[in-house]
């Protein structure tokens, strides 16, 4: 995954924690509809194939696959690393406003 990838996963997720948040409308500017859902699956999904693909390089390298250095390894690890941090910071943000909307009263 290179860094124009990783920059829109975080953009997808930090569009995500805005819709949770209340601070973004759910029509982006070009006039479609976000579906929220999808969107959040979709970057839970790129979440897991960062990992995955992580997880199948240092496979590699364990094994003694010539083709993989540990450089590539350590910055998919990384890379992985902070995309789950940053699905973590969504899923704190989603529970902080569902726990404000229960709090509500009616």
């Amino acid at each position: 995954m290179n860094s124009v990838d990783m920059t829109q996963l975080l953009n997808r997720l930090r569009a995500t924690a805005a819709v949770a948040e209340g601070r973004a409308p759910e029509v982006v500017p070009g006039g479609e509809r976000v579906d929220f859902a999808a969107m959040l699956k979709q970057s839970l999904d790129a979440v897991n194939d960062i990992q995955q693909s992580s997880n199948d390089m240092a496979t590699r390298i364990d094994s003694g696959d010539a083709q993989v250095s540990l450089e590539e390894v350590m910055m998919a690890k990384q890379k992985a690393s902070i995309s789950f941090e940053a699905m973590v910071q969504v899923r704190n943000k989603l529970v902080s406003a569902y726990q404000e909307v229960m709090a509500m009263q009616i």
